[in-house]
């Protein structure tokens, strides 16, 4: 199992040095909402049925779960800050390539690929993450996982203007790609370099044992709800509300928004309550703001409740991911395996119960998660 220390050493643009890490989780959270946000629009164009969109998203589950391995030998072979340059390109290129699938086999594709990119990042910026929390002595991840929820935010708004205006996936996804890509090549540079310690094992795939089954239950949960929340919430609002391309994506929005505005203070309950406790908390918080959703009153109320589960949500991740990444590279990608394998096998049964049972039914599977979490929050000793 291989570590990473930053080294005070001076960056090509060191005075964006603070900047870059944060800037880095803005990135996914760009990403993953511009892509959350056309999901309805993408369906329309390829006649898809909640069956088949289902699995379309069981490709992106699949290559985010398969990548896993990949991306613990990345950052331990290369460090975070250079397994975060090259995931970044992935990530880039394969945005435009949902637009431009013109088939369910080729969207499936380029699915498994935006997955398995965006698995390999979200390991490497992660383990930058739990480097500067220990350089820091404090805990710091749930801040920056903040700064995913500004990405998630801006990417969710800006799909909500694209669609309001016309605008097609492609083109979107192709103006999207092109304004992140100077500034993750600055992050990159602007990253000190890292004193990367050769591994003691060989092994860089490893099944979540002992106390990390329970982080990777409370992850796989977490992902279960965030995956299907992101890929489903736009189209319960356009299938079931009524609502219009522009206003559909504004459900992920609320929730990104007040995920994020729960992540600037995350930290400090965590320290004066313990993570435990306020996993368990928000966890609670969360399902009664599902069940607010799928109760689908009107559309105002719809938003609201997805936006409660957001904050509810927001600890989950954090915590997790930064108590896994104390123990390494190959600890956190096995945490990351158990956790992500919920967003491969969630967002599909989503769409099989919407296409059986309808999707109130389905969404409120969701809400059967939050308690799962609380629950096994409670008893993670590990999370603390």
């Amino acid at each position: 199992m291989s570590t990473q220390t930053l080294l005070p050493a001076p960056s090509r643009f060191p005075r964006l040095q603070s900047a870059a890490t944060p800037f880095l989780f803005i990135l996914l959270g760009v990403i993953y909402a511009s892509w959350a946000a056309r999901i309805p629009a993408i369906r329309d164009v390829l006649q898809l049925s909640p069956a088949q969109l289902g699995m379309v998203l069981l490709g992106g589950g699949f290559g985010a779960v398969a990548s896993f391995p990949l991306a613990a030998w990345l950052v331990g072979r290369f460090g975070g800050r250079r397994a975060a340059w090259y995931a970044g390109l992935g990530l880039i290129v394969v945005l435009p390539a949902l637009a431009l699938a013109p088939n369910m086999l080729w969207l499936v594709i380029a699915a498994i690929a935006l997955g398995a990119a965006s698995g390999c990042f979200d390991v490497a910026i992660n383990a930058i993450g739990t480097a500067h929390e220990k350089l820091a002595g404090r805990s710091t991840m749930s801040l920056l996982h903040a700064w995913f929820s500004v990405g998630a935010v801006s990417g969710a708004l800006f799909g909500s203007a694209m669609a309001g205006f016309g605008i097609t996936p492609v083109v979107h996804f192709s103006v999207t790609a092109l304004a992140l890509l100077l500034p993750l090549y600055i992050a990159y540079q602007a990253l000190p370099p890292e004193q990367v310690e050769k591994p003691t094992s060989k092994q860089y795939f490893a099944i979540a044992h002992g106390p990390l089954v329970a982080l990777g239950i409370i992850g796989f949960c977490g992902a279960v709800a965030e995956g299907s929340i992101a890929d489903w919430s736009g189209v319960f609002m356009k299938d079931r509300m009524g609502a219009h391309d522009g206003v559909a994506p504004l459900a992920y929005a609320g929730f990104a928004a007040l995920m994020l505005l729960a992540r600037l203070v995350c930290d400090r309950l965590k320290d004066s309550y313990g993570a435990r406790r306020v996993v368990a908390v928000g966890a609670a918080l969360a399902a009664c703001g599902i069940f607010i959703a799928v109760a689908a009153f009107n559309i105002p109320l719809t938003i609201l409740g997805f936006a409660l589960a957001g904050a509810g949500f927001a600890s989950v991740f954090p915590f997790v991911f930064s108590s896994a990444g104390r123990h390494g590279a190959t600890a956190l990608a096995a945490v990351a395996t158990f956790s992500y394998s919920g967003g491969l096998i969630g967002p599909p049964i989503i769409g099989f119960l919407a296409q059986g049972w309808g999707m109130q039914v389905a969404l409120g599977l969701i809400g059967v998660m939050a308690i799962a979490i609380a629950i096994s929050a409670s008893r993670a000793r590990w999370l603390e």
